[in-house]
């Protein structure tokens, strides 16, 4: 079973903290909010996205690449990783 599914709720419970989150700076910005209350919700966002990123990518890479029970399958998990994370380092 991948983490994703043996970690669903708790992924998803994130992903809606997330989104309540970016619900709030949506509301923030249509109230015209100072930009100083704006800039703190942004952080946070980005905290929480960080946060959520980086517990989905140890668990690949402890799943996926450390404990794959072949060289085929570590190999693999390794490559998705790196490409993730050119990704997200752009």
């Amino acid at each position: 079973m991948s983490h994703t599914i043996r970690d669903k709720e708790k992924l998803i419970a994130r992903v809606r903290r997330l989104r309540g989150q970016i619900e709030g700076i949506e509301r923030a910005l249509a109230a015209e909010k100072p930009c100083g209350e704006i800039l703190r919700q942004l952080a946070s966002a980005r905290g929480a996205m960080s946060g959520l990123t980086t517990e989905v990518m140890e668990d690949h890479l402890r799943e996926h690449v450390l404990q794959a029970e072949t060289e085929a399958e570590r190999r693999q998990g390794g490559e998705e990783l790196i490409d993730v994370i050119r990704t997200y380092m752009k």
